[in-house]
């Protein structure tokens, strides 16, 4: 929980930093470039983790690794890792995406299924929930054949679940 506070924090005072020196658009291909190598790159994510690293070398080698970063992106994870906070370096990175959609009115929703959804399908879905949202929706796609039918909605903190695997754990509980 700490830890997704600071990362807030942090990415909170980035997205104001970007905004104050009107570098939002570089700033945010930088830590998406910074997603991506966390994402691609396992061993990033051990390297920013391993205690055994001492910070100075750390700071030396994100340096090295993102040499085509704009300086203030550089100097803001060297100040993220001098001050301990590397080990949610891609949290941050996470949380300034999420706060710059907000900031932009795009609300993303996720839509989990058993299988593709037919598109009259998702126009329905998507007509029912675009009455409570208020901004762009960005539509993630996502299948789960666990799921056995039905769907679920991700929107921020909410959730719909229509699936036919929670009603048929509900029913189980019922009997039971």
């Amino acid at each position: 929980m700490k830890s997704n506070k600071s990362a807030v924090r942090y990415a909170t005072a980035l997205l104001e930093l970007a905004t104050e020196h009107n570098k939002v658009e570089l700033i945010e291909q930088d830590i998406l470039q910074l997603l991506k190598t966390a994402e691609e790159v396992h061993d990033f994510q051990v390297f920013l983790n391993s205690p055994l690293i001492i910070i100075d070398k750390k700071i030396a080698v994100i340096k090295q690794i993102f040499t085509d970063f704009n300086q203030t992106t550089i100097d803001f994870l060297s100040l993220v890792t001098q001050n301990g906070r590397e080990t949610v370096m891609i949290d941050i990175a996470k949380q300034f995406i999420s706060l710059l959609k907000a900031q932009r009115g795009i609300v993303p929703i996720t839509i989990i299924s058993a299988q593709q959804l037919e598109d009259n399908t998702k126009q329905s879905i998507l007509s029912k929930i675009s009455a409570a949202i208020t901004g762009t929706a960005e539509i993630t796609e996502q299948i789960d054949a666990d799921l056995i039918g039905g769907f679920i909605v991700r929107m921020g903190d909410h959730q719909i679940d229509a699936s036919v695997a929670t009603q048929l754990k509900r029913l189980k509980q019922q009997f039971v």
